[in-house]
């Protein structure tokens, strides 16, 4: 059996379990049981004659092998979907981007950058959504993905180890500062000394240390009060004088009332990065307006 035997579907179950992370996620997202995509996967693999997923305790992880299927997979599904398109008499559509981006990017720069590419690029169409870097850049590597906005935190890593390394571009980097209660007493003060951070009531994210909450050099076990992944809510929550969190400097604008975000003195510094990535090669002209664009919004809040 050769890898030329492998059916479109197999393919499309392939892409989606590496852009998910794990088969519970792609069946999920592709409304099949997980023993379904996993005969797709063993059909696939039965085709290539070797393994092309790393099966570990957290998901999967593509295999050398699994990576050279992977962007072979990605361009067989997107002609075959183009072809399809073509036959319906749909236009080629050269023009629409796909862009990714983690939750503080969608607050602020996303908008701004889209509006302004809308005046000037009207012929070019944006289609978004909103990810954790890790999910992001699996949908770079699957392909789903033209370009992502990502987080970064010290020491400033690639975003992953797979090969080709993807082309990255930092467009902000910024301290991480803490939102509190405007009648909080340490809201008198323009920062916040690291050691009155001790003792107090967090607002933190679900568990994933890409969603901010409790401080990264908080030096002792801290009190969680609430949880939740999305950043409004917490600094509603923040408002409502049920807590602290930790929060992107860049989210200083849109603050509701009763909130003030402060910057953190004493202790290590609590660096993060917005980078936008893709993957390596050239860069097709929209791709290039939208990276403008985006680029340009940040220039607009220094």
């Amino acid at each position: 059996m050769a890898l030329t035997d492998a059916s479109l579907v197999a393919l499309r179950v392939f892409r989606e379990v590496a852009e998910r992370g794990t088969l519970t996620a792609a069946a999920t997202a592709l409304g099949y049981t997980q023993s379904a995509v996993s005969r797709q996967i063993a059909a696939l693999e039965r085709a290539a004659g070797t393994e092309l997923l790393e099966r570990r305790h957290d998901g999967v992880r593509l295999t050398p092998a699994g990576r050279l299927v992977l962007r072979r997979a990605a361009v067989v599904v997107d002609q075959v979907d183009a072809g399809a398109r073509e036959l319906a008499g749909l236009p080629e559509d050269v023009s629409t981007i796909r862009l990714g981006w983690i939750a503080t990017a969608g607050a602020w720069m996303v908008p701004r950058a889209l509006a302004a590419l809308g005046r000037t690029h009207p012929s070019i169409t944006v289609v978004t959504r909103e990810g954790s870097t890790p999910a992001l850049v699996r949908a770079l590597r699957a392909g789903t993905l033209d370009i992502a906005l990502i987080s970064s935190a010290p020491p400033f890593r690639a975003p992953d180890d797979e090969t080709p390394p993807l082309a990255v571009d930092t467009l902000v980097e910024r301290s991480l500062r803490v939102a509190v209660p405007s009648t909080h007493p340490v809201a008198r003060n323009d920062f916040i000394d690291v050691a009155d951070l001790r003792g107090q009531r967090w607002i933190s994210g679900p568990g994933d240390p890409w969603v901010m909450g409790v401080w990264p050099g908080l030096d002792e076990r801290p009190v969680v009060a609430h949880t939740a992944r999305d950043w409004l809510a917490k600094l509603q929550l923040v408002a409502a004088g049920l807590g602290i969190t930790t929060i992107a400097a860049s989210l200083v604008g849109v603050a509701p009332a009763g909130v003030r975000i402060l910057p953190v003195r004493g202790g290590p510094a609590e660096q993060r990065r917005t980078v936008l990535a893709r993957l390596p090669g050239p860069v097709p002209e929209p791709v290039a307006r939208l990276a403008a664009a985006l680029r340009a919004a940040v220039l607009e809040t220094e």
